[in-house]
């Protein structure tokens, strides 16, 4: 067959996806993708049909969701053994990129400050909704959020094309919100795009007063839905506040569909992966899923103390190495309390006119220190956050049930109970319904094992750890 051919058998497979999978998530994977060539082994005669892709994680997302029933409708289109190969061209409509993380040599450092692209030579207005310092300049990145910050860059260069939605999550404190105002920032600076910053607690306010103005007789709805299904660049901070409310859940979706179907970028952050969110309509959580999920962890040592020090040169602040040391290997929770750690010592010098030694922010920074290990979060506020957060009863914690989800939710809660308490394990046991020690130690383990191979627990721990803080200061 003429080399034609295939590229028709090609086109008409897109033709079937279309209308299996619908106008949304067929453009959202195949309008980006191109018939390259076909390619016939010279040995063995079998035929493969080239496609082009704009990265390495398009090509890996379409060939795990997408791989059996694209080679099923080829087969039976050609009437023939066809097998679909990939190339990364990086032209394609998306002018995607490949997302992998930078392989660093033992000569780098591990952390690095993003650079930003260059910007136009007229430069736009402030933006009213946006931060000046929260930009990829201010950006210091390492292993812990190497790929959301890639992810993020990639966006910005080219938004609503690839990588849409983009859905940020990881626990308070982590740059969940800077990272999403630099790519507004970036966007904003660099194009003539209309950019859109609103806290999910904003946006549900002023859907409720639309509500509540069209139950008066007032028409403004329109208004509203003009506004957000109109931008270019949509960013949603902490969606997680929209639980448990169908109404304006219900809007989002439509103003998702529309956004994504006229290639427009969507950004969203949340303090848990969609997997987790509770009382959420199935079919926004599965938008959510579409695009890319990149979490962010705590920072290492190494990126603790680069941020450290380039905000201490930043307030012009003489913070001596030895302090910034001691504060980077005492605060490991989240950059807020590292930042305010550190703010609670410059302005000490600034108000007492002398330096800070080491001994002097041993002593500012005692109680600081010691606030990840109160001893008045008690083990049944612990059980009974950790219990409803799984959906489980304080009595299966702490009771024998051993089925998987049971098992995991009270490891987890016994973890945690040595990471936020002074209790020893023997009086956790306790709590657990006179469980021993060595159980207690045994779940502490298999809980740190994980750690090491699901990066996302590290999220969860600490989002418990805050949903913990919070019951604790009601009750």
């Amino acid at each position: 067959m003429a080399d034609l051919d295939y590229e028709g058998f090609w086109n008409e497979t897109l033709i079937q996806l279309r209308n299996d999978l619908g106008e949304e998530e067929f453009g959202g994977w195949f309008s980006d993708m191109k018939y390259l060539h076909t390619r016939v082994d010279k040995q063995d005669g079998k035929t493969s049909v080239v496609i082009g892709v704009p990265s390495a994680f398009h090509r890996d997302k379409v060939k795990s969701r997408y791989q059996n029933i694209i080679n099923s409708k080829l087969t039976q289109i050609s009437n023939g053994e066809i097998t679909l190969e990939y190339e990364i061209t990086g032209k394609t409509e998306g002018n995607g990129q490949d997302l992998s993380p930078p392989i660093q040599g033992s000569g780098e450092k591990t952390s690095s400050t993003v650079q930003e692209p260059p910007k136009p030579k007229k430069k736009r207005d402030k933006h009213p909704q946006m931060q000046d310092d929260l930009t990829f300049a201010s950006y210091i990145i390492g292993e812990n959020n190497n790929f959301a910050a890639n992810a993020a860059i990639a966006i910005s260069k080219n938004p609503g094309k690839v990588y849409n939605p983009l859905f940020i999550y990881g626990g308070v404190g982590l740059g969940k919100t800077h990272l999403m105002q630099a790519i507004g920032n970036s966007v904003y600076e660099n194009s003539e795009n209309e950019v859109i910053y609103i806290t999910s607690e904003n946006f549900l306010n002023e859907y409720m007063e639309r509500v509540t103005r069209q139950a008066n007789g007032q028409n403004t709805m329109n208004l509203f839905k003009n506004k957000y299904r109109n931008t270019d660049v949509l960013l949603i901070d902490d969606i997680q506040i929209l639980t448990d409310k169908p109404g304006v859940q219900e809007e989002l979706f439509h103003t998702f569909n529309a956004l994504v179907s006229a290639k427009k970028q969507l950004v969203f952050t949340c303090d848990r992966p969609p997997s987790e969110l509770k009382k959420f309509s199935e079919r926004l959580l599965s938008r959510f899923e579409q695009g890319i999920r990149v979490d962010l962890q705590p920072p290492r040592y190494e990126v603790r103390y680069a941020i450290l020090k380039s905000t201490a040169e930043n307030r012009k602040a003489d913070i001596s190495n030895e302090v910034i040391d001691y504060v980077s290997k005492n605060i490991s929770s989240n950059i807020r309390d590292l930042i305010a750690a550190l703010n609670t010592l410059i302005a000490y010098m600034e108000l007492m006119g002398k330096p800070i030694t080491l001994e002097i922010a041993q002593q500012r920074l005692k109680d600081t220190f010691n606030a990840s290990r109160q001893a008045n979060f008690s083990m049944d506020n612990i059980i009974r956050v950790v219990s409803d957060y799984f959906s489980l009863t304080p009595n299966d914690l702490k009771g024998r049930k051993k089925t998987q989800n049971i098992v995991f939710a009270r490891q987890l809660a016994m973890f945690i109970g040595k990471e936020m308490t002074d209790y020893s394990t023997t009086e956790i046991g306790q709590d657990f319904g006179g469980k021993d020690h060595t159980t207690v130690m045994h779940s502490i383990g298999k809980i740190k094992g994980k750690l090491l191979t699901d990066p996302t627990l590290n999220s969860t721990i600490e989002n418990l750890k805050r949903l913990i803080k919070e019951f604790s200061a009601k009750y």
